[in-house]
């Protein structure tokens, strides 16, 4: 049986933003149903970044990314972001395919947070603030286009280059560059930037403000005063990888922030265990760390489009 050898050029010709927002959906969906399976996230930390190991399984599916995260690698022209997972068959063990994750973490990211910000921003929300414009900055303003009518996107970053770009590449978008505290008085607001300091604080946010907080995936990561987290209302991709490595880790080590104060997780929200949103004045937060049960769907996408192509190139490892 062959191995398909996916490299990012096909991951990404074979991905849509529609199906990927669906079927991660459906992911969390099914893990909050006890369908999938997924053990907690393993870092491996060495002097320029780290890794992480990111096993899952859903319904039909298995498989692991082992994901890097390097924050200088741009001055070497390399992604901060690098992964590579493995698509294996559930019932054999059989590795289906190897492919780069680069793209499937970028696009898994967008989609989680655009579907957090179905359930938790304001039906009527139109603005966007895009904090931090780096690779996710693109998958997150394609997939909150496919779920809201986007009419300005309000793009914040230290460097201005990394903002000409996005907007260039984005030319049909409402795309305007704006100061930090403008970009953060938007309905919606992605924070994606790698700070160790609160950039977001309590008295720029706007009531009735959705938060998707991405930018802090590891410990002592932190992007939003912890003020803000301690009057909203928190929901969390996953409650052991948020509380030891997302937005709510640095709050909750000096005791200004606890577990027991998280609302829900998404996959709650999505199948119905807990209310979305209710309040139109309520400031809502989703910590997104990024979980495997999204990639392993996603990879489980390709690996079926590319199967019925039967054109990809392929190996027999076994």
């Amino acid at each position: 049986m062959p191995t398909f050898l996916i490299n990012r050029n096909v991951a990404k010709d074979l991905l849509n933003m529609p199906d990927v927002i669906r079927v991660v959906e459906d992911a969390f969906r099914a893990w909050a149903q006890d369908r999938g399976n997924m053990p907690a996230k393993a870092y491996l930390v060495v002097e320029k970044g780290d890794f992480r190991a990111m096993p899952a399984a859903l319904p039909g599916a298995a498989g692991m990314k082992w994901v890097s995260v390097h924050p200088n690698n741009p001055s070497q022209g390399l992604p901060t972001v690098m992964a590579v997972l493995i698509y294996n068959d559930p019932e054999t063990g059989y590795p289906l395919a190897v492919m780069d994750a680069t793209e499937i973490t970028a696009y898994r990211t967008g989609a989680t947070a655009a579907i957090a910000s179905k359930y938790l921003a304001r039906q009527d929300s139109h603005s966007l603030g895009i904090i931090g414009a780096g690779r996710q900055a693109y998958t997150q303003i394609l997939a909150h286009a496919e779920v809201f009518d986007l009419r300005l996107i309000k793009v914040f970053d230290c460097s201005r280059a990394a903002i000409e770009r996005l907007i260039k590449s984005f030319p049909s978008y409402p795309l305007k560059e704006c100061s930090l505290e403008e970009a953060i008085a938007s309905d919606i607001v992605c924070t994606l930037t790698p700070s160790r300091v609160p950039l977001v604080k309590k008295e720029w946010v706007i009531p009735g403000t959705h938060i998707n907080a991405i930018g802090a995936d590891a410990e002592e990561k932190e992007e939003l005063e912890p003020s803000i987290l301690r009057e909203a209302i928190v929901v969390v991709d996953d409650l052991s990888q948020a509380s030891a490595a997302g937005e709510i880790n640095v709050p909750i080590t000096r005791g200004l922030f606890t577990i027991d104060e998280v609302y829900a997780t998404l996959g709650e929200i999505i199948g119905g265990e807990k209310q979305g949103r209710a309040d139109g004045k309520v400031v809502t937060v989703f910590d997104s760390t990024g979980v495997a049960i999204a990639d392993i769907a996603i990879a489980k996408l390709i690996y079926d489009k590319a199967k019925q192509a039967g054109s990809y190139m392929s190996v027999d490892l076994v």
